[in-house]
Order: structure tokens, then sequence, then C-alpha cells
């Protein structure tokens, strides 16, 4: 534990919830881009217009947002006081982080294949997809707020 961090305690939150919502946005966002991506053909307008979507959301607000939202995660848990490692409600909450880094990680893959004209989904794929960060974010919130075991 880092003593330091205590007096930086409520910024620290405030800044991992701005991030988090920052990247929580793309990632509702993202699949949402690949529903209509898929509905067009590759190689047009339309379809080059979404891949710049989709790669400025990617770069410009997602990944920038994981990172700030895991950093500052990271600095909250180093801050005495703030994590009970006796309570299990922190395990779920992680199950949840890596939910959510591996929906990032799938939707980055998914990104490039559609910036080389790929289809790597239908638009039923993507749909269903976009319903995951959704289910993974009541996991986190509950686990953080109700703290149930």
């Amino acid at each position: 534990m880092i003593e330091a961090l205590v007096p930086w305690y409520l910024w620290l939150k405030a800044f991992h919830l701005i991030a988090v919502f920052a990247w929580m946005a793309g990632l509702f966002y993202l699949p949402r881009l690949f529903v209509y991506h898929a509905q067009v053909a590759p190689g047009g307008a339309e379809s080059e217009r979404f891949k710049l979507m989709e790669r400025r959301l990617l770069r410009g607000i997602m990944g920038p947002a994981m990172h700030a939202a895991v950093t500052f995660g990271l600095l909250l848990v180093l801050t005495p006081g703030v994590v009970d490692w006796r309570a299990g409600w922190w395990h779920g909450k992680l199950l949840g982080i890596v939910g959510m880094l591996a929906v990032h990680i799938y939707l980055a893959r998914a990104q490039r294949r559609y910036a080389r004209d790929e289809r790597p989904g239908s638009e039923r794929h993507w749909r269903i997809v976009n319903e995951v960060p959704t289910v993974l974010l009541v996991l986190i919130v509950i686990m953080v707020i109700v703290k149930p075991f």
C-alpha cells in the first residue's frame, strides 16, 4: 500500500469513474457501428466512413480511456483502506474487469479486420456482442456498491 495516495483518494476515484464512463461509451458504441458496417458493401464510401469512425473511436477514445481506467483503478487498489482483501466482492469485480478487457481486445481485433474489408461477424452477432459490456457493467457495479460477499 502507498500511504501517499490517501489524500488523493477522492481525485483518483473521480478520474477512475470518468475514464470508465468514456471507456464504456466506446464499448457500447463500437459494436453498434459494426452492426451498421456489416450491412454495407466492402470498399464503398459508406464502408470507408465506418472504418474511419471505428478507428477514431477505438484509438482516440476507447484505448486512452481503458488505460486511464486501469491506471486509476490500480492506484485506488494501492490506496490503504480502499479494498478489504478478506472480502470476496473484489474477486467478482476483477472477473468483470477481465471480461471488459477481453471484450475490448475482441473489438480491437474486429476493427482491424473491418479495416481490411473483411466481415468478421453478422449484424446479429454484433447485436449480441453489444449486450456483453452491459452484463459485465451490472456485475461490476453490484460487486463495488452492494459487496454481496
